[in-house]
């Protein structure tokens, strides 16, 4: 399956970005009342500047505590992320996902941010590739 599949299935092709220069505790607010595990950073929606993760947030609170909470999420984010295009296929992607060892994966094109998978997204669509897989199958077994 391709990229392009998993953002259509998505539904909701709106990134949730934030800007670099935001204050930590805001950037775990968002994803609290998102729900999502992730943050593009981007001044205008477009350029990446990095990502920010719940896991880097956690992992600052572990080595200094609550007080990271007052910090910009500039030092926090991961600059230069890793990203990928409409055309890569969801194999490619957990690829990459598993040996970055990361969740969230900006979709490019053309430079710009179009969208964003994770993890979760991408398992999901191999699931209903496996199933489909498995119905075809069986039905070629089954003779239907």
């Amino acid at each position: 399956m391709l990229v392009q599949q998993i953002l259509k299935a998505k539904g909701d092709d709106k990134v949730i970005t934030i800007k670099p220069g935001t204050l930590v505790s805001d950037a775990a607010r968002i994803l609290a009342e998102r729900r999502i595990g992730g943050l593009v950073v981007s001044e205008d929606g477009k350029q990446i500047q990095g990502i920010l993760s719940e896991r880097d947030i956690v992992r600052s609170l572990a080595v200094r505590g609550a007080t990271c909470l007052s910090d910009r999420i500039d030092d926090m984010m991961t600059r230069n992320p890793v990203c990928c295009a409409r055309g890569d296929t969801s194999d490619q992607v957990l690829t990459r996902m598993t040996e970055g060892r990361f969740r969230h994966m900006p979709v490019v094109e053309d430079g710009e941010l179009v969208g964003i998978v994770t993890i979760g997204d991408v398992v999901s669509s191999r699931l209903s590739e496996l199933a489909m897989e498995k119905d075809a199958l069986q039905g070629m077994i089954m003779g239907h």
